[in-house]
């Protein structure tokens, strides 16, 4: 992993804001889960289009101030596609 992160450290995190997720989607309205998905959907149209434009996809920091969000959630987006294998 390079940067010191604790593999363990990093899996309890993530697991507790699945749990987290899980919690607010129980009580978000449902007006703003539509909204958070269609974000979410753009943002990931627009590393797509960076990537047929044959541009390199960016670090999660460059990608982040691209995009006005944290690193944390420009490293969630990335991995998110990937997994998905639409990058």
């Amino acid at each position: 992993m390079g940067e010191g992160v604790d593999p363990t450290q990093m899996c309890q995190r993530l697991m507790d804001k699945v749990a987290r997720s899980k919690q607010l989607t129980a009580i978000a309205e449902p007006e703003l889960l539509v909204l958070f998905e269609d974000w979410l959907e753009e943002l990931e149209e627009e590393v797509i289009s960076l990537a047929k434009k044959g541009e390199r996809i960016p670090e999660p920091s460059d990608l982040a101030s691209r995009l006005s969000m944290s690193r944390a959630g420009a490293t969630f987006l990335l991995t998110k596609l990937k997994r998905e294998r639409r990058l």
